[in-house]
């Protein structure tokens, strides 16, 4: 028993260097490499670019005081619909300490040249009734008076003006109340009641009350790069994705290319603009960000191979086109023009035809694959 069983055992030993033997030839040999195979086909190639920028209204207008003081009461809100004119809010009036006591210097000369004048009036007045002076010295005389009386009441609207903000002859076109120079919708306003407000002048903006916009009328804004802007010019169709709105797309037309780059993270970039068709039923908010792609280039029906299949030797471009001989594949290396590619597919110009095939990259096969 003790025989059969060590004739068991230097089998079994056999068995397991045997074994071990042809797994290690087998792993020791070449494997042949395989490659992809395409065939060229008719197909279009466009070349296009994705600009990344926001959605903004073509015209949003600052609505800023035209006296200063401080808000008393604001009328709207953000988000509200206005019209051209409307009020929305209204400003109490501080005078400025020297504005008022000029006007109130201007009045007092005004009452005494009127009074002057008026007394100058009476006198000439009585002489003409008894003939003693010429109607033209009386007519000129009379003219004086009516001079006073416009200064004065000149004088008097300037300084219910400067102190009030608002004149009795003016009451309908008051200054104290601010309002909107355009129709559209108030985007924002960055004042509250209490806050104290400037009129626009030489030394600053002024402070801005509303901002007001029609928002029925929007631009896609954005940069593009250098390498890319000399492939635009105005009127080329653009398609825009707003991403917050349920990738919401809709169709823009370019209009506008800045003629000077800007340096944005030491790259140079050209602004572009481009009008925006908002379809109906879907409110666009102002500053919503998008990504605007448009169309560099383009080529229909156009014999194409995937870009992986070119060697690319100096200014020359190569593929290696299969044959069959005897059995066996065989590669033929030959030089093809290109023209555009869309950075996947490649425009053949020349070279080859629909009738070749060509080579594409090695196949690498995973290690673990059939374990």
């Amino acid at each position: 028993m003790k025989k059969y069983f060590k004739f068991i055992i230097a089998g079994m030993a056999v068995l397991v260097f045997i074994g071990t033997f042809v797994f290690l030839y087998q792993k020791s040999r070449p494997k042949p490499i395989v490659y992809e195979e395409f065939t060229p086909a008719l197909t279009d190639i466009s070349k296009t670019t994705v600009i990344t920028g926001k959605i903004e209204p073509r015209d949003e207008v600052n609505v800023k005081p035209q006296i200063s003081g401080i808000i008393t009461e604001i009328m709207k809100q953000a988000g509200d619909v206005v019209q051209a004119g409307e009020v929305i809010a209204r400003v109490k009036v501080i005078p400025d300490m020297g504005q008022l006591s000029s006007a109130e210097s201007r009045v007092r000369l005004a009452e005494i040249n009127l009074r002057q004048a008026q007394v100058d009036f009476e006198r000439e007045k009585k002489l003409y009734d008894k003939q003693l002076v010429s109607a033209d010295e009386y007519d000129k005389i009379r003219q004086e008076l009516s001079r006073a009386r416009e200064e004065k009441a000149a004088a008097t609207d300037a300084l219910e003006v400067v102190r009030d903000g608002v004149s009795k002859s003016n009451a309908s076109a008051s200054s104290t109340l601010i309002r909107s120079t355009i129709s559209g919708i108030i985007l924002d306003i960055p004042v509250k009641v209490g806050n104290s407000v400037i009129l626009a002048n030489t030394f600053n903006d002024g402070t801005t009350i509303a901002s007001v916009a029609d928002m029925g009328n929007l631009i896609f804004k954005g940069n593009i790069d250098e390498t890319e802007v000399g492939s635009l010019h105005a009127g080329m169709p653009m398609k825009i994705t707003i991403g917050a709105l349920h990738n919401l797309h809709f169709d823009a037309s370019l209009e506008y290319i800045s003629p000077k780059a800007v340096e944005n993270n030491g790259a140079n970039q050209f602004e572009i603009k481009a009008s925006v068709t908002v379809p109906d039923g879907n409110r666009i908010r102002s500053g919503y960000s998008a990504n605007a792609e448009i169309e560099l280039a383009g080529v229909k029906k156009v014999l194409a191979v995937p870009e992986s299949a070119i060697e690319f030797s100096g200014s020359d471009a190569f593929v290696y086109v299969i044959k069959n001989k005897d059995g066996d594949k065989t590669y033929e290396r030959r030089k093809v023009t290109t023209g555009l590619s869309d950075g996947i597919n490649i425009e053949i110009k020349s070279g080859i035809t629909t009738r070749d095939k060509v080579r594409g990259p090695q196949i690498i096969k995973d290690e673990t694959e059939g374990k």
